[in-house]
């Protein structure tokens, strides 16, 4: 894996899905046929994909993002929203036979998520996204993919990057099983602690059983395995170091793009040539942020702000 250790901005490649979050805020879930009154409903551009690229350009890397929206106001609005953030958003193609991709979003009392996603137009990502990937990653210094679109288009641009030298960051979500060709492509994969149960069968709800389920990921082919525990931090394994990051204590307002959060400030750290565990650390300060707005991309911190929270700044975060 190459990390960035001569430039100070780094060029990070996103390719993934782009999606119109619908989001509910309710005291809890409904029943099966109860109606609930909820508190309130807004809208927000989101996608995991989308939301990466936003978070890495606000933490200082130039970021370009490839994917597919479609020709309706969702789609003109997310892409006025990642050109707004400074997202090359050159690899976009608008779609004119499938709708933008919407994710239902319910937040409880608690304000954790609870999603459901309609995928639209990111479903129909084809040869077509994989040649933008392609020109994309000239000059890149990562890449980060999910599981929003069609897994061979993203293991395709994994083995792409991998051949080219370009750092292949791989966030399992939404949870599914993968293949041993996967975890041979990818450098660095992110699942949290949901999804790195599905992928190894560990039950993992502490740190040491996310460390448990990071060595078995790293057994089935990845290089490196970070595993998210939320509010609980990150545990990470690798060949050659493995530990544990406590999360940043912060108050809540969603948790909705946290991972996102972490995944692109973790890509952007590695990138500019810090350790695994110093770029653990900031992906963690970036997650920790997000959970203190409302919102996807809006809530994506910028880099100033990550780095005064490394520094010891959470308690301007704390009520």
């Amino acid at each position: 894996m190459r990390v960035n250790s001569r430039r100070k901005r780094p060029t990070i490649v996103v390719l993934g899905g782009i999606n119109m979050d619908l989001i509910g805020v309710t005291p809890r879930l409904p029943r099966p046929g109860e109606t609930l009154p909820g508190e309130r409903f807004y809208t927000a551009p989101g996608g995991k994909g989308a939301n990466q690229a936003v978070a890495a350009a606000r933490l200082g890397a130039d970021v370009r993002l490839v994917g597919r929206v479609g020709m309706d106001s969702f789609g003109a609005e997310q892409l006025r929203s990642l050109q707004s953030n400074g997202v090359d958003t050159t690899g976009v193609a608008q779609d004119p036979d499938n709708p933008s991709g919407v994710a239902i979003i319910l937040l409880d009392s608690r304000r954790q998520n609870y999603i459901v996603a309609a995928y639209g137009a990111n479903l129909a990502c084809d040869g077509d996204q994989m040649e933008a990937v392609k020109e994309a990653m000239d000059g890149a210094d990562a890449l980060l993919i999910q599981l929003e679109i069609p897994l061979d288009v993203s293991l395709a641009a994994a083995r792409y990057a991998k051949s080219k030298g370009i750092a292949v960051v791989w966030d399992p979500a939404p949870a599914r099983e993968l293949g041993p060709e996967v975890y041979r492509s990818t450098d660095i994969v992110t699942p949290n602690q949901v999804e790195a149960a599905m992928l190894t069968g560990v039950d993992v709800v502490d740190p040491r059983t996310a460390q448990e389920a990071a060595q078995a990921l790293r057994e089935k082919g990845a290089s490196t395995a970070v595993v998210k525990l939320g509010e609980r931090g990150v545990s990470y394994s690798s060949a050659a170091d493995s530990g544990h990051v406590d999360a940043y204590e912060v108050d809540a307002v969603d948790t909705i793009a946290a991972g996102d959060a972490f995944c692109a400030a973790l890509a952007v750290g590695l990138a500019e040539g810090r350790e695994l565990e110093d770029s653990v650390r900031f992906g963690a300060a970036a997650g920790a942020l997000a959970v203190t707005r409302a919102g996807a991309q809006e809530a994506m911190p910028h880099r100033d702000e990550v780095e005064r929270l490394v520094d010891g700044g959470a308690d301007e975060y704390q009520r």
